[in-house]
């Protein structure tokens, strides 16, 4: 019986240090997720930041392909979060997030190459295939913008569909309140109104222990002393 209880107490105590050790995996992945995420962030920004800086400050090959990454990369993300942040409440735009997956790999294309060329120092080279990468740029950003506009349409659209119902039934419900001679509710006529506190009662009831009133101290009879059993009588006065 001890042996089997041992057995017992070894298997649970197993089990709790496999579920912990799961546990501890998961949130460790989870804060290295974060910390990625975080990381990746910080490293787009200063990545944007001196794209705009290379699109204002120079001129020429550099400063038009930093100009063209910058358009591309300003499109697809704003695309990107108009999309996922509408399917949240229209779910057909799961569809249009489909396209856009597809889009967004011609996007990451065009972009790792602009990046590439960025480093080329065949400045002429460059300067002769820029208008077939404006090109290409346009085509994917008037895409995207296509998509994110529409989303923006759609989504503004069924919120005037809404106003415009929420506004029709407020006009019928206001109108329905102006009509005078329409009778209360039989919810709120049938319970009688409560007498105010300061009422007296009828004549014909007797007064409840809730109801009488104290009359003011200056117009009340004394009261007697009270007189208690443990007190001594008074003496009798003497005459002599």
């Amino acid at each position: 019986m001890e042996a089997a209880f041992i057995i017992v107490a070894l298997v649970l105590l197993f089990a709790f240090l496999g579920l912990g050790a799961y546990v501890t995996t998961k949130v460790v992945k989870a804060a290295a997720r974060g910390v990625d995420r975080t990381i990746t962030q910080a490293r787009r920004t200063v990545e944007d930041t001196t794209l705009k800086a290379r699109s204002f400050g120079q001129v020429g090959v550099s400063g038009a392909l930093a100009q063209l990454r910058l358009d591309l990369r300003s499109s697809m993300r704003a695309t990107q979060q108009a999309l996922y942040e509408g399917v949240q409440m229209d779910a057909s735009l799961k569809e249009s997030i489909g396209l856009f997956e597809r889009l967004s790999a011609h996007g990451h294309e065009l972009d790792d190459e602009l990046k590439r060329l960025e480093a080329e120092p065949d400045r002429r080279r460059i300067a002769d295939s820029l208008p077939d990468l404006r090109e290409r740029t346009a085509r994917i950003t008037q895409a995207a913008d296509s998509l994110r506009w529409a989303a923006r349409d759609r989504a503004r659209r069924f919120a005037e569909d809404d106003l415009s119902t929420l506004s029709a039934q407020i006009d019928i419900e206001s109108g329905a309140l102006r009509d005078w001679s329409r009778a209360p509710s039989d919810d709120f006529t049938s319970a009688p109104a409560p007498a105010t506190p300061w009422s007296a009662p009828q004549p014909s009831q007797a007064p409840q222990p809730s109801q009488t009133q104290t009359p003011p101290a200056a117009l009340s009879q004394p009261a007697p002393t009270p007189q208690y059993p443990w007190q001594k009588s008074p003496r009798p006065e003497t005459t002599t």
